[in-house]
């Protein structure tokens, strides 16, 4: 099983290289989201080895980046033991999964070390700083919790732009 789409055009595996870049992943890891989101079939390591030209332990650390942000998944094929990449197609549920591993990733680790900081000193500005850094996590985490279509809803994504929200099968 090996990607039968073409190679994501130069200018679009360079957006999300920086895409990657300003959410805290590296641009290898962008590289591979791109090739893995355009891909007509899961490819596996040795198709984004070949496909983007990067070396094998770059990918290999950029598959296990974007794995440990949740971005990606991947799945065997039968008599196969070559893992298969796949990555969400909807542009709003990319977002929102950006935006929870940048508060898993970085934001709270930020707000664990200003706590330290602020029991180190008593300074009135490092408790403000912590109660807003707290409330802007609270708001980040909130909205990554919303489905693909109340995601794109709450941040103003006109009608015909935000996802449709999946229907419930009704039980007989």
């Amino acid at each position: 099983m090996t990607a039968a789409t073409p190679n994501p055009t130069p200018a679009l595996t360079e957006i999300f290289a920086n895409l990657a870049q300003v959410f805290g992943l590296s641009r290898p890891a962008g590289q591979c989201f791109a090739a893995i989101w355009r891909a007509a079939s899961p490819p596996c390591a040795d198709d984004l080895v070949a496909e983007l030209g990067l070396a094998r332990s770059n990918v290999s650390t950029a598959l296990k980046e974007l794995r440990g942000w949740n971005l990606i998944g991947a799945a065997r094929a039968p008599g196969d033991r070559k893992d298969y990449f796949t990555a969400p197609t909807d542009a709003w549920d990319l977002l929102r999964l950006l935006v929870l591993a940048r508060q898993r990733h970085l934001i709270a680790p930020l707000l664990d070390r200003l706590i330290t900081a602020e029991a180190q000193a008593a300074d009135s500005r490092l408790a403000a700083l912590h109660e807003a850094l707290e409330r802007a996590g609270a708001v980040v985490a909130d909205l990554a919790t919303l489905d693909e279509a109340e995601f794109a809803a709450r941040l103003g994504a006109a009608a015909e732009d935000a996802p449709r929200p999946k229907k419930k099968k009704k039980k007989r």
